[in-house]
């Protein structure tokens, strides 16, 4: 294959992708049809199903450029400069606030999440691992600084995961909406201060 068609292969799989995501936007995951896919690219549906092998497919890969830009944004602000407090902070309430605006205020796309959750995507498995890790990357910075004390990284930013998983699962944010419990600031705090160094006692 020629550089020149592997480029036209690659550009009409992100013009199924963004044209799929819309119709998901707009009329919801179970309703849209490859059919529909396929006529608004003015193709036929047997040329989508050349690029992707299924509906699944498709969902997959809108899913994936999705979680992707999240995971963009938190490597980026895990390879800025400062304070891995502020950073970790930082991180964590850009998760939050992505997943909010990209899941939880649209009914539609947090329809497809919650399909997506349901078969246990590998997809979403990744995701996760890779924010796990990113948090990580933090944590680990911050250890090397003498700011967090952490004997154990990998379990630490499972740790940390896991405490504000209410802040990052998209059914979790919606659900836990207006219920109590502790702001994301308060739960962030809590966070940071197990990973502080303890005082010595004398």
């Amino acid at each position: 294959m020629t550089l020149i068609s592997e480029h036209i292969e690659t550009d009409t799989r992100e013009k199924i992708l963004v044209v799929a995501e819309r119709l998901f936007r707009q009329i919801g995951y179970q309703k849209t049809t490859v059919a529909d896919i396929a006529k608004e690219l003015r193709m036929s549906p047997a040329n989508v199903y050349r690029f992707f092998d299924s509906k699944k497919a498709i969902h997959e890969g809108v899913a994936r450029t999705l979680m992707g830009e999240v995971e963009v944004e938190a490597q980026r602000i895990a390879q800025a400069a400062g304070p891995a407090s502020v950073r970790l902070r930082q991180m964590i309430k850009t998760i939050n606030r992505m997943n909010t605006e990209r899941y939880v205020g649209d009914s539609k796309l947090h329809e497809m999440v919650e399909i997506a959750m349901q078969e246990d995507w590998g997809v979403c498995v990744a995701h996760m691992e890779m924010i796990a890790r990113t948090i990580g990357q933090v944590i680990g910075q911050g250890a090397a600084s003498g700011e967090f004390e952490v004997a154990d990284l990998q379990l630490a930013s499972l740790c940390a995961c896991t405490a504000m998983m209410r802040f990052f699962h998209p059914q979790m944010i919606a659900q836990c909406a207006t219920k109590p419990g502790p702001s994301i600031d308060q739960m962030i705090d809590f966070v940071i201060a197990g990973l502080s160094p303890r005082a010595k006692a004398n």
